[in-house]
């Protein structure tokens, strides 16, 4: 976060609870097939859960994933944003699904969590939220990104 923010750029966290679970694979995979995440100037993507740095680089080269897997085993990253379950599906300390984006200022300009581990983000208000912080910046207009994601059923895994 030290980085993105000396740097004068905005991060979107993205908590999930496992890798290569299917609502979890959907929504990652979404992220990545978005390509106003990647055309953005000044914003970071970073997806975090409990999983090990190990099952994130499996994950991530399975299904193409162009962005950070952060590993968050302990669960402090997760309390600290108040998206901590103490337990679920027989796992302690696992992240809940969250976006929040994060603007240089470290000031937090759109936060969405969930208790449903089977809900998926709804990500036009993020887009919304950026939209806001980049006409602030005057670097990007609103008529300069389409938005478009799309949850598939069944995401196809990348070769």
């Amino acid at each position: 976060m030290d980085e993105t923010t000396a740097n004068n750029r905005a991060a979107l966290l993205v908590f999930y609870p496992f890798d290569f679970s299917p609502v979890c694979t959907n929504e990652l995979c979404a992220i990545r097939d978005a390509e106003w995440f990647q055309l953005t100037p000044a914003l970071d993507v970073w997806a975090i859960s409990g999983d090990s740095v190990y099952a994130h680089r499996a994950f991530a080269e399975e299904y193409g994933l162009n962005f950070p897997l952060l590993s968050d085993s302990s669960g402090r990253v997760a309390e600290l944003y108040d998206v901590c379950y103490d337990e679920w599906e027989n796992h302690e300390r696992v992240p809940q699904r969250a976006v929040f984006l994060i603007d240089s200022e470290r000031t937090i300009r759109y936060a969405w969590a969930t208790e449903d581990a089977l809900e998926k983000p709804d990500f036009f208000p993020v887009k919304d939220a950026l939209e806001t912080l980049e006409a602030e910046r005057d670097e990007l207009g609103p008529e300069d990104v389409e938005l478009v994601v799309e949850y598939n059923e069944e995401p196809e895994q990348l070769t």
